[in-house]
């Protein structure tokens, strides 16, 4: 069994289609390997994907290169995923699975100046989004990773972004779709299974398009401008 790095919080008829969703991409990538495979949510609302077959350590590696994996038990100093579950003036605090959580203290963020929740608007961090840290050792507290760091970074040299919680990829397609912006991305990238990451073009302005989405939406919405 795999325990996906990202969680299903949803309710009602958006849970189904959210686990749907996630059904079919698992589904999708495992389509070329000899595996039986079985979607389920856990408790803690992280998804459990059990996979039985000749091709299930290659499956198993796969869903995790995919989604990421939570585990129960973290070897200081190695790379894991969590999800960002909430901030304060002190730092990040990460849901890592199995009831158990991660604080990422200020200084250990390295995303520049301001305090935790600038630095979360800043960046378009939405709550939920999986993020990779390096867990605490005898040399320091917990981090987040070198390539979280990059790839946030990347973020704001490109031409923008909205960032969106509580959808699903598809769903969030659909809606730039109704609100008359499909000429003004670039694409929809899957940040997590309810986190999705809208590129911008060139000449689209973030906060307009978030202004224009945010009425179709009933999620948190964050800008990440150049």
């Amino acid at each position: 069994m795999v325990v996906l790095a990202t969680k299903l919080y949803v309710e009602g008829d958006a849970r189904e289609r959210a686990l749907d969703s996630l059904t079919s991409m698992v589904a999708d990538r495992l389509a070329d390997l000899d595996v039986d495979v079985d979607v389920g949510v856990r408790e803690d609302d992280f998804p459990s994907v059990t996979v039985e077959g000749d091709d299930a350590t290659a499956a198993r590696n796969l869903l995790r290169e995919e989604f990421g994996e939570v585990v129960p038990e973290r070897e200081p100093g190695e790379t894991y995923v969590g999800t960002l579950d909430a901030w304060d003036e002190d730092g990040f605090v990460l849901d890592v699975g199995f009831g158990n959580r991660v604080r990422v203290p200020a200084d250990e963020i390295g995303l520049g100046q301001g305090s935790p929740e600038q630095i979360r608007t800043r960046f378009g961090l939405v709550q939920h989004v999986p993020l990779e840290y390096v867990a605490a050792d005898r040399d320091g507290p917990a981090r987040l990773s070198d390539d979280a760091r990059d790839e946030l970074y990347e973020w704001t040299r490109g031409e923008g972004r909205v960032n969106v919680n509580s959808a699903t990829r598809s769903e969030v397609r659909a809606t730039v779709n109704r609100a008359g912006h499909a000429e003004d991305i670039v694409t929809v990238e899957r940040l997590g299974l309810l986190e999705q990451s809208i590129v911008c073009r060139e000449d689209t302005d973030p906060p307009g398009l978030l202004a224009s989405i945010g009425q179709y939406l009933p999620a948190e919405l964050l800008c990440v401008v150049p």
